[in-house]
């Protein structure tokens, strides 16, 4: 949510934003903002002098009192309460209109950084740096589902039978691997001097409307029936929402914080083929890292968070790279977003292993995320998000690039003593 001061003084630029955006629907917002702000802030006006007029009149009518005129007291008594019936309209309307504003608000895209690439979807996405040798080996390398398969590491039918589509068991090998990715993740971020932290896995409606869009909140999370709380769709959601309300000491800045947690998403829509097996699913676990900082550090820590997960991917020895997103691909909350890409040898392409994004002070104001500044000022705080590593999709990458001719799947040195040792994998089938 953009600051309404801003939107006053500058409708045009976020006009201009809007269609940046290619969000052309939404331009009405801006002159809906601009009304009801006005009437809320008339009502205020005229609400505030009845006010006075009230504690003015209420010391007449004690004066008149005293000097015994008790009719003129009455009379003056009969002002004040068609006074107050006409403030509790005014206080009726401020509330209303002021609602309104709140609720277009929410609905407008944040301001996008300038160096944004502008496009409408992720077609118009630029590549912006290559980390490590792409390779396709000289043999097949079968689906990942297939290559789980061979070392029994993967049931579908069981899980469709339990919960439905969407969902997995991961077996021996393959689901040690996937904790042994998890823990190495979290071991490299805590090295990087991140706090560990493990979040509740739900949140309330407050928190979700305080962390993303209205668009996003639909298309992902899960409601607990009866209750107001929502499963995660990712941890960086209950990680921001620790600081909800929060007067935070600019000499503490900035938290920078890693978490583990399984996340829930509808994955609503159709996906295509290669998004079968465990690259789309509805419940998956992840490692994240989040900061909370000054406004003017936010730059370097969105820097900072993305090599984050390129690193870990190269002690991994898979190739990645990154991807900025353009202005028709950044969620409504987001200033500036990058992907990072790992290689896929059986795609001869990159695909998207993780996201870092800036949200500016968009996520701080609407939780109410505040700042002490060392001369007393407050201010709202920056938060940024991206994830470390998502097994699921780690997983098809890791096996991909690993993967010998044989069948067998090595084990980087970095990794191996999260899996006891172990320099490689052997196929069972």
């Amino acid at each position: 949510m953009i600051d309404i001061k801003f939107l006053r003084e500058n409708p045009d630029v976020v006009r201009e934003n809007i269609k940046k955006k290619f969000q052309d629907a939404k331009l009405p917002l801006v002159d809906e903002v601009i009304e009801y702000d006005e009437k809320a802030r008339a009502a205020k006006g005229e609400a505030d002098d009845l006010r006075a007029s009230r504690n003015k009149l209420s010391k007449q009518i004690g004066e008149l009192m005293k000097q015994g005129k008790k009719d003129e007291a009455e009379e003056v008594k009969k002002q004040v309460t068609a006074n107050a019936e006409k403030l509790a309209k005014l206080e009726e309307d401020e509330k209303e209109y002021n609602q309104k504003v709140y609720d277009c608000m929410m609905r407008i895209p944040n301001i996008i950084d300038p160096t944004v690439p502008i496009g409408p979807d992720d077609s118009a996405n630029v590549e912006i740096e290559k980390f490590g040798e792409p390779v396709v080996p000289d043999f097949e390398i079968p689906y990942h589902t297939d290559i789980m398969a061979s070392f029994s590491g993967v049931d579908f039918e069981a899980a469709g039978r339990v919960a439905g589509n969407g969902f997995y068991y991961l077996l021996g090998d393959i689901a040690r691997l996937h904790s042994a990715v998890i823990s190495y993740a979290r071991d490299f971020m805590i090295d990087r001097g991140f706090t560990y932290c493990v979040p509740p896995f739900m949140i309330r409606s407050a928190v979700v409307d305080g962390v993303m869009s209205f668009e996003e909140m639909d298309a992902m999370m899960y409601k607990i029936e009866g209750e107001d709380l929502y499963l995660i769709g990712t941890s960086e959601h209950s990680m921001i929402g620790k600081f909800k309300d929060e007067l935070l000491d600019e000499a503490n800045l900035p938290y920078t914080m890693t978490s583990y947690s399984p996340c829930f998403r509808k994955e609503k829509g159709a996906h295509g083929i290669e998004e079968r097996g465990v690259y789309r699913i509805h419940q998956f676990e992840k490692q994240e890292m989040i900061v909370v900082c000054k406004p003017e550090e936010s730059k370097y820590w969105y820097d900072q968070l993305w090599k984050n997960t390129v690193d870990l991917f190269r002690s991994l020895e898979i190739p990645v790279r990154t991807l900025e997103c353009c202005s028709g691909d950044l969620a409504d909350l987001k200033v500036k977003s990058c992907d990072v890409e790992a290689w896929s040898p059986r795609q001869k392409k990159y695909f998207e292993v993780g996201s870092c994004s800036n949200l500016g002070d968009a996520q701080a104001r609407r939780l109410k995320i505040r700042v002490k500044g060392a001369d007393g000022e407050k201010y709202f705080a920056n938060t940024l998000n991206n994830t470390v590593v998502a097994p699921p999709r780690m997983l098809i990458a890791f096996l991909e690039n690993h993967l010998c001719a044989d069948g067998r799947v090595t084990i980087p040195e970095a990794l191996s003593p999260y899996m006891g040792g172990k320099k490689e994998l052997v196929p069972d089938k």
